[in-house]
């Protein structure tokens, strides 16, 4: 039996912009008829994974989405005395193992790229280095699928991995469903983005012409976003190789990281740096649910905090009356009425593991 960890997460924002379209202005979305505020998943999940929580807490079992295994393989191979035509050689048989390889451009002979972006674990990066090794030293190597298995893994200590999954295109059989579903956060209530227009003023001209030296125009908008992430608990585990005491601290990082982090755009400009004031943590076997709806009728009463709050809670008491309890265990932390912390929501998520089993029923 499967064990869902769920979040659902209030957060308040004032004036920024800290997620962009294309045009540079706060992403929206249409919910229920009203237009709302929106934070992508893919721009909260980068931002999760580049905090300080996973960058320390889970130091060295991070993985490395990038497009430059090669590069970082020659370096590796040539400053342990390589000579750099065979280090390219040697490098470009392994990178290939991730994807494949652009031809290179004509000023720049020697470098590559692969074509899409790898996300590649520490123990495969290291075993990558120690292939490339074997490969420049001439020993005989496995084509194809045999030689991927030198280095690919389905399953290692690469936490983020884990948590969000990863697809290579060229070899299915290496890709890794994600533990962890994130949603697109929305404000609660109606909100659109407004425009900004600001000049700027040359420090050298006083007098001869006091007109702007510069005008420009941005956008920004704030609200209070809900946000709901579900965590597969089992798969979580299973995708660690079965080191729950990892898959606990991984959740204990990713419940502190949801209270606190934010994406990032534009902070310099509106120094974005709201905490949480809600979050309600459930855990069990049942099967897992969103509270969106309870923002499909957008919140319009005053305090918008507080009704956010309990258009949420009274969208979970409707909905386990009807379906039956949505989770053992609960945790609640309410900054307004002085409930709970968030030590006790980490502690309450690292909890979802102790109690695994691989393969149990």
């Amino acid at each position: 039996m499967t064990t869902f960890l769920q979040f659902h997460v209030l957060t308040s924002y004032g004036p920024s912009n800290p997620n962009r379209d294309d045009q540079g202005r706060p992403k929206q979305a249409m919910v229920g008829g009203a237009p709302r505020l929106r934070l992508s998943s893919q721009s909260v999940k980068r931002a999760l994974r580049e905090s300080s929580f996973f960058a320390l807490d889970l130091k060295g079992n991070m993985g490395t989405r990038t497009k430059r295994l090669f590069e970082g393989l020659v370096t590796h191979l040539v400053t342990g005395g390589a000579i750099p035509a065979a280090a390219h050689k040697a490098a470009e048989e392994v990178a290939g193992i991730f994807g494949k390889l652009e031809a290179p451009k004509k000023d720049a002979p020697e470098a590559k790229i692969a074509t899409t972006l790898a996300f590649i674990s520490p123990a495969e990066w290291a075993l990558a280095q120690e292939l490339a090794g074997k490969v420049l030293a001439g020993e005989a190597m496995p084509k194809d699928k045999d030689l991927k298995k030198l280095v690919l893994r389905r399953a290692d200590g690469a936490v983020d991995i884990a948590m969000f999954g990863r697809m290579l295109a060229d070899d299915a059989d290496f890709n890794r469903d994600a533990a962890v579903q994130v949603s697109h956060a929305i404000t609660t209530h109606a909100a659109q983005a407004e425009e900004d227009w600001y000049s700027a003023v040359d420090d050298l001209n006083k007098a001869e012409d006091t007109g702007a030296a510069h005008l420009g125009e941005s956008a920004f908008g704030s609200g209070i976003y809900y946000q709901y992430v579900c965590v597969n608990v089992d798969l979580l585990v299973e995708n660690l190789g079965g080191d729950a005491e990892l898959a606990a601290k991984g959740l204990n990082a990713l419940a502190r990281a949801l209270a606190v982090v934010t994406p990032t755009g534009k902070q310099n400009s509106h120094a974005h740096r709201p905490r949480a004031a809600y979050i309600r943590a459930e855990r069990g076997p049942q099967a897992p649910r969103d509270l969106t709806g309870a923002f499909f009728q957008p919140i319009m009463a005053q305090p918008w905090a507080a009704q956010s709050v309990a258009a949420l809670e009274d969208t979970a008491v409707k909905i386990d009356r009807a379906y039956g309890a949505a989770c053992d265990a609960l945790a609640v932390m309410d900054v307004d009425r002085c409930i709970g912390t968030l030590g006790e929501i980490a502690a309450f998520a690292a909890a979802s593991v102790s109690d695994f089993v691989p393969g149990g029923a």
